[in-house]
């Protein structure tokens, strides 16, 4: 295996090659574990393992890649002759499309020789593209966890129940329709996972998975269960919401071991009195207790339609042709009128984080909201659906209006869009309709004047400023044409503070558009106020300046004199033929376009400020933050009470969407795996109007047992918009350049974590834990060090499964980052220390020892659980207290 890792090139990367565990960490190797999905050639790099150390390789038993990779094809038919292998990971979603979305794998089928692998007893092909389950997986007889979730499969075989040691069978997000009846020949299956998929009926067999303790069947298109399902007596948690229930069976209440019963978001109007009495029943979302409808329309014309709310957990719906209103867990809101959806129709949902290449604003947009993306696209709807979405209420003036934008998958286009201010929140929304799905936002532009250009001419003018009019002549077009106006004043204080020069005097910017590439047949006739100040008594025509812009507004030509300008006291009036930015300016100056491009530039720029605190409890803890400088006050204000740190940096300019970067030096560092982190760098994007901040953990590689470590934080420019003006760009090249601003960070000098009763236990001490109850098992801390040492490198993803946050696995992580051992240790036990009262935090154990890909694990938890419960029974017997009841004494042995 040493051989391997230097055919992967892990001995320069692990500094001590493959000698120990902890150069192992973080590696893609460890022992009989082959981990490539990490790498973009994962591929390439088994491939070449395969050819020059075939003898190793075919001893390998855990083995995760991606199918992503362009070579899994190729790689696919070299698999078979691993006869070891136990657990294969085979997922897609490790690639990202424009949009920010999932990709999924290449994967449509496997090669007939695959169910040679005698040994396999965990599969996972999620995120991929099949279309049906290969048939040479049921040929795999020691299968027992088998993930097939993110396809496309429509059926299952027919003989699917061969498979008869599966445990956990998970077909999450497929096109399901129906299930064999030979599904209830699983006789070992503990966990089915069918939510997200289409599924009608369920078969009565579904009744005879005895052994199954939980049951996902959200989010299909059930209207009914069948009764059998009662006959689960090891069932715990039944989820059926987000279906089209109208009945749910009464005896789903005589379930012995049911914990949990979910109903909500359904169609039911009435609930046996049975289930109602259960305290662990959620049912909201329903219509109960309304009748059915009347063939007699009530006053309104119209009767009550289903609330949906959703919780922040899910991520889909299911809208039917009797239409139905919808909240979302962040305030978004949905209505389908009936009939909008002839058919039931799933509805998925997410929120974006807004990418500068590909959420391309305009010049003076303003970003309100993240990106809120509805699937599926393309769908037609047959009646308009309205979608309400809050933002955040711009700081803009009068001339700058909110409008709902959608993404076709080519172009941005704004929706006609109404904006309310609620009463009692006072939080603002916008409000549009669509007749499809697909990318949405909500942005704050300048205000947007059209009309409709016929032949016979006719008159535009700004709403912002009425004193601007554009005038169409009889003639000017042949066929109709739209026309888009757009206004920006620019205050005379602006003026003087950009250019330094008092006496230099602007009007509005004027900035017009038309949907046709031909120029008009006769001119146009455009009026503009003059300059502030200035009236046709005093005005000196010398000084009076028309200046065009292009389109990006990085180049100004001075067309006083291409054309005939007509003064009235109040106004200059000229015509054109081509439409583009107008501006009219009154200066001495000679030169008008440097200082235009000059002025232009500093309108679309924001005046921001850097902030980093660290936590005063944990000064590890760092927020870094860029604040408009208006709201730097506020900001600091609010976190006083939890953070300190230094005073904010000095004050910078920035375009909105600009990129830009942290950097931790002077003995200050970060975890360069973080999906964010750039060369060693933080990635921030700058928006104005949302929050621009980061909170992570600091390490330092200074031995910090003696002395503080007085380090510090540096923003640079990141990559410039492509609608940054030449001159700006021109200005930020060279390495002095980038430098935006520097914030002192201080690590006060570390105590000893663990310095008190030392054990011999690598330097930790823990008191003594329980997980779980005598009925189920406990789990001690001496199983949980036996546990602890065949983690191994898979410690992270292990602990987030486990629900720990990204922040303490990085904390975990450098704390201990010589021993692999205390790592693994530290994260265990910092879970076990927060979960000991959780009765279900066993399971919870198992099901992450699964998730990550660590069925061996999760198989030895359940060994040791099972001792447990048969030494708990066996006491029970000794002291007289055995149960009469065998119904009772099965429940025990559960």
């Amino acid at each position: 295996m040493h051989k391997m890792a230097e055919l992967l090139g892990l001995r320069d990367e692990c500094g001590e090659g493959t000698s120990g565990a902890p150069a192992l960490a973080g590696s893609c190797l460890a022992d009989n574990r082959l981990n490539l999905d990490v790498y973009p050639d994962g591929c390439c790099r088994f491939l070449q393992l395969f050819k020059e150390q075939r003898g190793e390789v075919v001893q390998v038993e855990f083995l995760r890649l991606s199918s992503n990779d362009c070579l899994l094809d190729t790689t696919l038919g070299s698999l078979p002759h691993l006869k070891h292998l136990k657990s294969l990971v085979l997922k897609g979603g490790h690639a990202r499309d424009e949009f920010g979305s999932y990709q999924h794998g290449s994967l449509t089928s496997l090669p007939p020789d695959f169910g040679n692998l005698r040994c396999l007893t965990h599969l996972d092909l999620s995120f991929n593209r099949l279309s049906t389950l290969p048939s040479c997986i049921l040929h795999l007889p020691s299968l027992r966890v088998l993930l097939v979730s993110h396809n496309s499969l429509m059926t299952l075989p027919e003989d699917f129940g061969c498979l008869s040691k599966l445990t956990f069978f998970s077909a999450m997000k497929n096109q399901l329709k129906a299930l064999p009846q030979s599904i209830g020949e699983l006789s070992m299956l503990q966990d089915l996972d069918l939510s997200e998929n289409a599924l009608e009926l369920l078969p009565e067999e579904v009744g005879n998975l005895h052994n199954c303790k939980e049951l996902d069947l959200s989010g299909n298109r059930l209207s009914s269960i069948p009764d059998s399902l009662a006959n689960l007596k090891a069932l715990r948690r039944l989820h059926l919401h987000s279906n089209l229930l109208v009945t749910v069976p009464a005896s789903l209440a005589s379930l012995p071991n049911l914990s949990r019963l979910d109903l909500q978001n359904n169609c039911l109007r009435a609930i046996p009195a049975e289930i109602q009495a259960l305290p662990f029943v959620h049912v909201r979302g329903n219509p109960l207790g309304e009748t059915e409808p009347s063939p007699q329309p009530d006053k309104s014309g119209t009767r009550r339609l289903q609330r949906l709310f959703l919780a922040s957990g899910e991520g889909s719906f299911t809208v039917t042709s009797e239409g139905c209103r919808v909240v979302l867990a962040c305030g978004i809101h949905f209505y389908f009128p009936p009939g909008a959806a002839s058919d039931p129709l799933r509805i998925y949902f997410r929120s974006l984080t807004p990418d500068p290449q590909w959420v391309k604003l305009r010049h003076h947009d303003v970003l309100l909201s993240r990106v809120l993306e509805l699937q599926p696209h393309g769908v037609q709807f047959q009646q308009e659906v309205q979608i309400w979405m809050p933002y955040i209420s711009p700081q803009t003036p009068h001339q700058h209006e909110v409008v709902v934008r959608t993404f076709s998958g080519q172009s941005w286009s704004d929706l006609r869009t109404r904006v309310k201010r609620k009463r009692k929140s006072k939080k603002c929304v916008a409000h549009c309709c669509v007749l499809h799905f697909s990318w949405f936002l909500v942005v704050s532009r300048l205000v947007q004047d059209e009309c409709r250009v016929p032949a016979e001419g006719t008159l535009l003018f700004s709403s912002v400023d009425p004193n601007i009019k554009v005038i169409f002549p009889p003639g000017v077009t042949k066929e109709p044409r739209s026309v888009k106006l757009q206004v920006l004043p620019v205050s005379a204080e602006e003026m003087q503070e950009i250019t330094a020069n008092a006496g230099c005097r602007a009007s509005p910017l004027l900035y017009l558009s038309q949907d046709s590439t031909v120029d008009f047949l006769k001119p146009v006739r455009i009026q503009l106020p003059l300059p502030p100040g200035v009236t046709g008594l005093n005005l000196d025509r010398s000084r009076l300046h028309v200046l065009h812009g292009d389109l990006e507004g990085q180049t100004w030509n001075d067309i006083t004199s291409e054309v005939v300008l007509e003064f009235t006291h109040l106004y200059a009036v000229f015509e054109v033929t081509h439409f583009s930015w107008y501006w009219l300016w009154y200066t001495t100056k000679t030169y008008i376009g440097g200082i235009a491009r000059k002025v232009y530039e500093r309108l679309r720029l924001y005046q921001v400020n850097f902030i980093a605190l660290q936590r005063k409890k944990d000064p590890e803890q760092v927020l870094l933050q860029c604040v408009p400088k208006h709201k730097v006050d506020p900001v600091l204000k609010k976190l006083q009470d939890r953070y300190r740190g230094p005073e904010p940096s000095d004050m910078v300019e920035m375009f909105e969407g600009e990129q830009f970067f942290a950097a931790f030096e002077r003995g200050i560092s970060i975890d360069m795996d973080r999906p964010d982190c750039v060369d060693g760098r933080l990635s921030f994007i700058f928006y104005s109007h949302l929050k621009n901040m980061k909170e992570i953990y600091v390490t330092s590689p200074v031995d910090r047992k003696g002395q503080a470590v007085k380090g510090q934080v540096s923003f640079y420019r990141g990559a410039v918009p492509d609608s940054i003006p030449e001159d700006a760009s021109r200005r930020r090249k060279g390495p002095d350049s980038l430098w935006l601003a520097t914030l002192p960070i201080k690590l006060p000098q570390l105590k000893p974590r663990w310095d008190e009763n030392p054990s011999p236990l690598h330097g930790f001490s823990f008191p003594p834990l329980n997980l779980g109850n005598a009925e189920t098992g406990y789990l001690t801390q001496a199983n949980l060090l036996s546990i602890a040492r065949r983690v191994g490198a898979d410690w992270q993803s292990i602990g987030l499964s486990l629900g720990l946050t990204y922040q303490q696995i990085e904390r975990i992580g450098y704390n201990n980052r010589e021993d692999l051992n205390k790592q693994i240790l530290d994260m265990l036990f910092s879970w076990a220390q927060q979960n000991s009262e959780d009765p279900d935090c066993v399971s919870k154990l198992i099901t992450a020892m699964k998730e990550s890909g660590r069925q061996d694990i999760a198989d030895e938890v359940e060994a040791i659980i099972e001792l447990g419960r048969q030494k708990y029974s066996e006491s029970i017997r000794r002291v007289g207290l055995e149960q009469e009841s065998s119904t009772e004494d099965s429940a025990i042995a559960m």
